[in-house]
């Protein structure tokens, strides 16, 4: 079992950046897929990106260029780097996971932590 426990989020005005985090412990999966999706009231889940165990990253072609996708160098900690931000970004955020990338963009949510919130204003 994989557990993930996003921080970061918080209040930001627009025009502005933040960073998420994701802490990933427990067993690890091989091969893996981590990735940010993103909830915002009233709306569908949305993938944000997502990032392989081979350093590729895939982003959503609305959001590409503003946010990137990042790991640690010990692997234990994924990160979301956000900046131009505007009030389309407020939303709940998780952390996911999956056994592919692919699972991920197609909706699943195999591992998933509790989110964090980004209120952008």
């Amino acid at each position: 079992q994989v557990q993930l426990v996003e921080s970061g989020g918080g209040a930001v005005q627009v025009g502005g950046s933040l960073r998420l985090a994701c802490s990933v412990s427990g067993e690890r999966l091989r091969p893996c897929c981590l990735g940010w999706a993103r909830q915002a009231s009233g709306k569908e889940r949305e993938v944000v990106a997502s990032l392989d165990t081979d350093g590729r990253t895939t982003y959503a072609e609305s959001l590409r260029g503003r946010f990137t996708i990042s790991k640690a160098d010990d692997k234990n900690t994924l990160y979301l780097q956000m900046t131009g931000l505007n009030l389309d970004d407020t939303a709940m955020y998780y952390c996911t996971g999956s056994l592919t990338c692919g699972r991920i963009w197609a909706g699943h949510r195999d591992f998933e932590g509790q989110g964090t919130q980004v209120t952008v204003s």
